[in-house]
């Protein structure tokens, strides 16, 4: 992993394939043209996998910049061919939903994308795992992923952005921007509901208890970065109550910790958000109702919350809801379920009752988005056009949901449980 920090006047100093604006401090590449591999020599160029042959094959772009938002435009369509290209960012974010391009015809999207680094300052950084030093979201570029049946596009632009309202997000496995398949968490699902408005930070990462999250100076990386009037979402829980330390549990540090998270947050002037902790797939001895598994957690926090008068988005009922809407079997198909071979190098059975698939973040992004209506959060005017209300009660038919698999994968359980 490298870990270089240039200036933007360094990083737009590259002219060589990309047309290059200083006064807009504007970067932009024409992917009608050969474009180069990635190296940290050019600072821009294809990266992850080797550089497409022919249009219509998925692939990674990368430009090395400094840690802040970024606003991305991109031109996708073809001359000579129909396209279907989805866009994520760094670990598999979802920026872009499939977006059809008729022969011939080009569409524009836009979106904001939140870089960042384990830096901090010149004597601290975020302690991240040895796992982490391979996550997109952790190095010195922005990378974006072109995936879809026919991915096509024309151009790339991209320049900073300091107008975007940044929604910081805290927690663990169900956060976090998982970086291979199959695991997806809503986190990385959240951002495609969003227009240019919103930012999504996401400095979730699995197994991480409140208490580790403050520890590893990952809230310290969130203050550094927080503008007055950003938000920060707290979901924590599944891995809270299975520390054992003297003076753990979720009565006392569980809530000293929420404590420490309300008052840093606020005093840099952001809005701190609780979240309850999503469900696991754990059914009663009639298979019909999702049991309590997070013991005292959920009120802990909810304690906190009417004390310390802070918005709370129920997430907790809302994915009991939606397990018991689609029952013992088809639950599963929210989940990290796959019979062996499904993956390379997938020897055993994957049956994860946890960790989300695709298919189950999206739907929990969506009830994300729900609680931060019922909150009456200011930033749900940022929504995009084809946002429609969504109901646990009344899930999206996984059936019908459509996933082009990123090329990274491991079936290696993220930590926690």
């Amino acid at each position: 992993m490298r870990y270089c920090f240039f200036s933007i006047k360094k990083v737009f100093a590259f002219a060589c394939l990309a047309v290059v604006s200083t006064a807009n401090a504007q970067l932009h590449f024409d992917m009608t043209q050969k474009q180069p591999v990635y190296c940290d020599a050019a600072g821009y160029g294809y990266d992850v996998l080797p550089a497409p042959q022919k249009t219509g094959e998925p692939f990674f772009f990368s430009a090395k910049l400094p840690d802040g938002n970024y606003k991305v435009t991109v031109e996708l369509g073809a001359k000579k061919m129909k396209g279907c290209t989805v866009v994520r960012a760094e670990s598999r974010r979802l920026m872009v939903r499939e977006t059809a391009t008729a022969k011939g015809k080009f569409k524009k999207v836009e979106f904001v994308v939140n870089k960042r680094s384990p830096f901090i300052s010149d004597k601290m950084n975020v302690r991240i795992k040895e796992r982490e030093k391979n996550y997109l979201n952790w190095d010195d570029r922005l990378t974006l992923e072109f995936n879809g049946s026919c991915p096509t596009v024309k151009s790339i632009s991209i320049e900073p952005d300091t107008t975007a309202v940044t929604l910081f997000l805290c927690g663990n496995s169900t956060v976090v921007d998982q970086n291979e398949e199959p695991y997806a968490s809503w986190g990385q699902m959240i951002p495609c509901w969003f227009n240019t408005g919103v930012a999504i930070s996401n400095h979730a990462e699995s197994g991480l208890s409140a208490a580790t999250f403050l520890g590893s100076n990952r809230l310290d990386k969130v203050l550094a970065m927080m503008r007055k009037g950003d938000y920060v979402f707290c979901e924590f829980g599944h891995n809270d109550q299975k520390e054992h330390r003297p003076g753990d549990g979720a009565w006392y540090s569980f809530q000293y910790n929420l404590k420490r998270f309300i008052d840093l947050v606020r005093e840099k002037g952001g809005h701190i958000i609780f979240v309850t902790p999503t469900q696991r797939r754990a059914w009663d001895s009639t298979n019909t109702h999702i049991i309590e598994t997070h013991g005292d957690y959920p009120d802990a926090m909810r304690d906190v919350a009417k004390r310390e008068n802070v918005p709370l988005i129920e997430l907790h009922d809302m994915t009991r809801t939606f397990f018991e809407t689609l029952g013992l079997e088809n639950s599963k198909k929210s989940l990290v379920h796959y019979p062996a071979g499904t993956f390379a190098g997938q020897k055993k059975d994957l049956a994860d009752n946890t960790h989300f698939n695709p298919y189950g973040a999206y739907e929990v992004a969506k009830m994300m988005v729900m609680g931060m209506k019922s909150i009456g959060l200011p930033v749900t005017q940022f929504l995009r056009e084809d946002w429609s209300d969504f109901d646990p009660a009344k899930p999206d038919d996984f059936n019908h949901f459509v996933w082009y698999p990123s090329p990274l994968n491991n079936t290696t359980k993220p930590d926690g449980n």
